[in-house]
């Protein structure tokens, strides 16, 4: 057997016993992409109070479930993984909880028979932006990190408008006397401010993966 035949066959019996490792960063990027779309489709219905874009939110949240699925088994059946698998896990779970955010406010909206206002839009709008930073700060993982720390301080900045946004809808919200109104509308701004939240704990996620990678 000629040398280059050997070290074809070594290299075979290599790629069996250790197999190389999934691209975590492309799944991740192509997961928050699909948290992306959705928050798309949340700014959109905050804008118009179109129901047909309030089901395609539904939709989208089973098509994220499928997503989030298939990369927790990719991450099971890994045997080595570029970074902490529990830092691997914590994303998958947060970019997915973002949309199940979405999907939990368009159903609360519905049934207690709230419509969008200003600062459901305002706070939708800066939910994507950060949304889209996560996006592109996962892509960047694999090729220019400092540039995804960058992009993780921008989803993080995001969380702080929402959060401004939300205590800012409160003070106005309880003004009034329709203490029912209240109490409903309350209850969204809630999921918006929760959905932030967890986009903002995926950023530090998205960071702390920076520093190891660093």
């Amino acid at each position: 057997m000629s040398e280059q035949a050997s070290a074809s066959v070594v290299h075979k019996i290599l790629d069996h016993v250790f197999p190389k490792a999934p691209d975590f960063f492309n799944l991740l990027g192509m997961q928050a992409g699909q948290v992306t779309h959705t928050v798309n489709l949340l700014v959109d219905f905050m804008g118009t109070n179109d129901h047909e874009l309030a089901k395609q939110i539904k939709k989208d949240e089973h098509e994220a479930d499928a997503i989030k699925i298939g990369n927790i088994h990719t991450l099971n059946e890994a045997f080595a993984t570029p970074i902490d698998r529990e830092d691997i896990y914590r994303a998958i779970m947060d970019l997915d909880e973002i949309v199940n955010f979405c999907k939990d406010m368009v159903n609360e909206m519905d049934v207690l028979g709230v419509e969008p206002d200003r600062y459901t839009y305002e706070m939708a709008s800066s939910l994507r932006e950060g949304v889209q930073a996560l996006a592109a700060g996962f892509g960047m993982l694999g090729s220019t990190p400092a540039e995804a720390a960058l992009a993780a301080d921008t989803a993080r900045k995001a969380d702080r408008r929402v959060e401004k946004l939300y205590r800012k809808a409160l003070a106005e919200l309880f003004q009034g006397t329709d203490y029912l109104n209240m109490f409903k509308r309350r209850e969204i701004y809630q999921h918006l401010a929760r959905a932030a939240d967890r986009m903002a704990h995926c950023a530090n996620i998205l960071h702390d993966i920076v520093v190891k990678i660093g």
